[in-house]
């Protein structure tokens, strides 16, 4: 059974989601956390952390996350970053269920208009399936092309016509 919860910088728990991070996210791109704080030092300062968590023999353990920062950049608006699967647990709907808690919690408890992100153009597909909106431009950032994501609240009535 996978938990998901969110966390702080002082839970036991932060640095398996920081080593998730950097082993799916940054390593690839010869990059670790100690980069990613020096590049994005305000990330992890202003983000609210969710994390999946399973029951493992030796503890819990992180098998996925994902982080909002609420009202950037400006009132209203959250970016959702550092979206990250274990790659053995890719494929079981961790994901998914991450996204859908932290759009719970944005429009739902803090009453963000809209959340957004800059996805790998390969990970457009997944966002897509969440009904997700894709600008049409494509940009790079980090070396790897991207697309800006975004999805409205769900009463809004401008966001029902960019879903459909």
């Amino acid at each position: 059974m996978i938990d998901y919860r969110t966390i702080t910088t002082s839970d036991p728990l932060y640095p398996q989601l920081c080593d998730l991070r950097e082993a799916v996210l940054l390593r690839p791109l010869g990059k670790d956390m100690a980069w990613f704080r020096e590049h994005y030092a305000h990330v992890d300062d202003k983000a609210e952390f969710f994390a999946a968590i399973i029951d493992h023999p030796n503890g819990p353990r992180v098998v996925g996350c994902v982080l909002l920062i609420p009202n950037y950049p400006e009132e209203g608006v959250g970016k959702l970053v550092q979206m990250a699967v274990d790659p053995q647990r890719q494929g079981e709907g961790i994901g998914r269920r991450l996204v859908i808690e932290l759009e719970s919690r944005a429009f739902g408890e803090i009453g963000l208009r809209e959340i957004f992100c800059h996805a790998q153009s390969t990970a457009v597909g997944f966002y897509d399936r969440l009904g997700w909106a894709t600008d049409p431009a494509e940009f790079e950032e980090a070396g790897i092309p991207h697309r800006r994501m975004s999805i409205g609240q769900p009463a809004d009535a401008k966001v029902s016509k960019t879903r459909a």
